[in-house]
C-alpha cells in the first residue's frame, strides 16, 4: 500500500467533515428563517366578531414565536374569485403555513393544499380534509343550548329571533342547538329566523333584527354576525341579545345575555408546533367546551339563580359528554321523528346537518 492509499480515508474524513459542518450551517440559516404565515379573513378584523375572534388565535401564535414567524393577514375578502387570487398569491410569496378564515375558501383551498403538500393549511368551518389541510369547527351548538335556557327563563312572548349568515350546517346546528335548549325549559317557545347571506353587513342585520322583533320576538340572536348592528338594536328595544365569537357586551349594557365566545389561540399554536415539527395531520378538527375553545361567558344579571344553577349543571353534564345536545328524541320541524330515544346524532351528521329541530319555524332557504 503507498502512501498516497494510506491518506485516502484522512481526507474522506475530512471531506465529509466539511460537508457535515456546512450542512450543519446551512441547516441552522435554514432554521433561522421566520415561518410564514398567511391569514385569510372574510370580514373586518374590527373590534368584535368572527375575524376578530380568529386574529386573536394568532396573536397567540406571535406571542409564543415573536420573531420566529411573519404573519401576513388579509381581510375582509368574499368568497369567489379574489379570495382564490389571493390564497394563490400567498403561495408564491412562499408562505407556508395559510389560515384559511371562511367556509367558503374550502374547495381553492383544498386544490392548492393538494398541489402543495410542503404547505400546511387550517380552513374554518368546512369538512373536506387532506393530509395538509384541516378544517376546524367549534360546537356553537353546546353554547347555543345554554343560552336558550337563559332566553326560555326571560322571554314573555316565547317568541325567540335568530339574525344568521349563510345557511351551512355549522350555523344550521347552532340555530337547532339555540331552540332545543329553550324548549328544554318552556315548550311553547318557537324560534324565527332571518338569513341574511352575508357575514358582514350591518344595514341588512339591523333591519333583519327590526323586523324579528316587530313579529314578536323578545330576545335575539346575532348568528355568525362581525358587525354589533343585532346586539345594538336589541338595546335600544329592550330585548336581551347575545352573539357568537367574541363578547359585545359594551353594545348592550343592560341587555346583554351572554356571549357563546370562541378560543382558538391553543389550538392554533398547537397547530403551528406540529407543522414545525413535521407533524401535522390533517383531520377534521371538532372542539367544543371540553377542548376550552367554546366559552360561554358574560351572563345577564337578570338569569335567576335557579336558572343560572341549572345552566351551570348542564354546562357541566355537557363538557363532561354526559349529556349530549343532539340525544333522542328529536323531531323536525315537521314533526318527524329523526333520533329516537336511547340514541344520539353522530359527529357527522352534525357537521352535515341540513334541517331544523321542532320548534323552528322559519324554512331552510333552497
Amino acid at each position: 500500500m503507498n502512501s498516497t492509499s494510506r491518506k485516502l480515508p484522512n481526507a474522506l474524513a475530512r471531506t465529509l467533515t466539511a460537508i457535515a459542518t456546512a450542512g450543519c450551517l446551512f441547516s441552522t440559516a435554514a432554521s433561522a428563517e421566520p415561518l410564514e404565515i398567511g391569514v385569510l379573513l372574510p370580514s373586518p378584523i374590527a373590534d368584535v366578531g368572527w375575524s376578530h375572534a380568529l386574529n386573536e388565535g394568532i396573536a397567540a401564535v406571535k406571542e409564543k414565536y415573536g420573531d420566529d414567524v411573519n404573519v401576513s393577514t388579509i381581510e375582509n375578502i368574499q368568497e369567489g374569485p379574489d379570495a382564490d387570487r389571493i390564497m394563490n398569491k400567498m403561495i408564491g410569496d412562499g408562505q407556508q403555513f395559510l389560515l384559511l378564515g371562511s367556509f367558503g375558501y374550502m374547495n381553492a383551498g383544498l386544490k392548492l393544499a393538494q398541489r402543495n403538500p410542503d404547505r400546511t393549511f387550517l380552513h374554518a368551518s368546512g369538512y373536506k380534509t387532506a393530509e395538509n389541510f384541516s378544517p376546524f369547527t367549534a360546537k356553537y351548538y353546546e353554547g347555543a343550548y345554554l343560552m336558550g335556557m337563559a332566553a326560555a327563563e326571560l322571554t314573555k312572548t316565547k317568541k325567540l329571533g335568530v339574525v344568521s349568515a349563510f345557511a351551512i350546517p355549522e350555523l344550521i346546528s347552532t340555530i337547532n342547538g339555540f331552540t332545543l335548549g329553550a324548549r328544554s325549559v318552556d315548550p311553547e317557545v318557537t324560534v324565527d329566523v332571518i338569513w341574511i347571506n352575508s357575514w358582514f353587513d350591518p344595514a341588512k342585520a339591523q333591519d333583519s333584527a327590526k323586523a324579528l322583533l316587530a313579529g314578536g320576538a323578545d330576545v335575539l340572536f346575532s348568528n355568525a354576525q362581525d358587525t354589533p348592528s343585532v346586539v345594538t338594536v336589541g338595546e335600544e328595544a329592550g330585548a336581551y341579545v347575545f352573539n357568537l365569537n367574541s363578547s359585545m357586551k359594551e353594545y348592550a349594557p343592560t341587555k346583554y345575555l351572554g356571549v357563546v365566545k370562541t378560543d382558538w389561540a391553543p389550538f392554533f399554536v398547537a397547530s403551528v408546533d406540529a407543522h414545525l415539527a413535521g407533524s401535522f395531520e390533517g383531520k377534521n378538527e371538532w372542539l367544543g367546551m371540553n377542548d376550552n375553545v367554546v366559552v360561554v361567558e358574560d351572563w345577564s344579571s337578570d338569569i335567576s339563580a335557579d336558572m343560572k344553577a341549572r345552566i351551570d349543571a348542564m354546562h357541566e353534564e355537557i363538557a363532561s359528554g354526559a349529556r349530549h345536545v343532539y340525544d333522542g328524541p328529536l323531531m323536525n320541524q315537521e314533526g318527524e321523528e329523526v333520533i329516537p330515544s336511547g340514541e344520539r346524532l353522530e359527529d357527522g351528521a352534525i357537521l352535515g346537518m341540513d334541517w331544523h329541530v321542532e320548534g323552528v319555524n322559519s324554512p331552510l332557504p333552497k
